[in-house]
Order: structure tokens, then sequence, then C-alpha cells
């Protein structure tokens, strides 16, 4: 049976954000990250999946930096009982927000993950993802990052693709980091839905 065809009960966006997806620092191929990402949003909404939208703090002077204008969220968000936005200031979703209980409280199983940067805050969420034993896919034209500078006297410039397809590698023994965005599908949790005070939770200062 092929992985790719179960379901996932929850898509985690991952930093969708404007610096990292308009202007000059956008990843090499954010159109058409954007435009699978918001397919993968429109499914998981169709089918009544969890969708949650993470957002990174980033420091001082980042293009990440709270309530700058590359910190917006660059998709919309229909925050509801099954869509949140979760904010953070580490790379891993998981860490110090209220991810993992909400998964849990919704009965999520399985999740899809999508976004930037794939070596970074994007593969550190699938890793806990996966330490917690969550079914995780990662669909290979759905994450992205920069290229890595050339190193001199140590190595040449990396492409980004490479970088991301290292990245996926990486936890391939356990996630599926080869099905495309269009075969990803969604179901719902087995509670539907999941309750928190808001549907917008703030993360924990910066330390």
């Amino acid at each position: 049976m092929n992985d790719s065809a179960i379901p996932s009960q929850a898509l985690l966006v991952v930093d969708v954000q404007r610096a990292g997806v308009t202007g000059g620092r956008a990843v090499p191929g954010a159109a058409g990250l954007l435009a699978r990402t918001s397919e993968l949003i429109a499914r998981a909404r169709r089918s009544g999946a969890l969708v949650v939208h993470l957002q990174n703090d980033g420091a001082p002077g980042a293009g990440d930096e709270p309530h700058t204008p590359g910190w917006a969220l660059h998709l919309p968000v229909e925050e509801g009982p099954t869509e949140f936005v979760i904010r953070k200031t580490r790379d891993d979703g998981f860490a110090g927000t209220p991810l993992g209980g909400l998964l849990a409280e919704a009965g999520v199983g399985s999740l899809a993950l999508c976004g930037v940067m794939s070596e970074m805050c994007v593969q550190a969420t699938a890793r806990t993802a996966l330490a917690l034993n969550y079914r995780v896919v990662l669909p290979y034209d759905a994450h992205a990052t920069q290229d890595i500078p050339a190193a001199p006297g140590i190595s040449e410039a990396v492409p980004a693709a490479v970088v991301s397809r290292v990245a996926a590698w990486a936890i391939s023994a356990a996630a599926e980091v080869t099905t495309p965005a269009a075969d990803v599908t969604f179901t719902a949790p087995r509670s539907r839905t999941a309750t928190t005070t808001t549907p917008y939770v703030q993360a924990p200062p910066r330390t």
C-alpha cells in the first residue's frame, strides 16, 4: 500500500511569512511554493482537517521580527474551531508552544507539513512530530529554503533545491518525503475540532 494514500488529519504550515516568500529575501521558487501551499490549505479545510499556521517570532532586526511587515503571514487564515495560528520562537514548532496539546486534543494521528525553511523549522518540527509517533508527510515540492553561499576553502555554493532534498532525506527513513503536494489527501481528525481560548496563540517570550 502507498503510504501517501493514507489521509493526513492535520496540516502544519510552517513560517509562510512575507519575509521568506516575497521581495529580495524570498526563497527560490516562492510563487510555486505558495500555489502548492494554498492548494494544500484549501483541501485540508474542505476535509475538516486541522490547519495550524506556525509563525516565527524572529530576533530584533530579523526579517521576521514581530509586528514588522516581514513577520506577517502571507496567506489568509480562516480562524475557527479547526484553524489556528501558533507563534513560536524556536525552529521546532512544538518547543514551548501548545502545538502538541492542540494536536492531541483533536485526536490527530497523521499530519502533513509544508513551508520554510526546509533544513531549519520544517525539519525540526517534522523530527519532533516523528518522535511523538505521528505519521508525517513532507511533500517534496511544498517546502523550500535559500541557497547556502560558498565558503572559501570549504565548499562551493549549495543550491536551495539540494539543501531541501538533503533536509528531507535526513528524515526519509521515518517520513513520507517523495510524495508531491498534489497527492496529499486529508480527513477530519477523530474529534473534528480542538479547543483553545483563542485561535491565535501567543508564543513564550524570546530568551
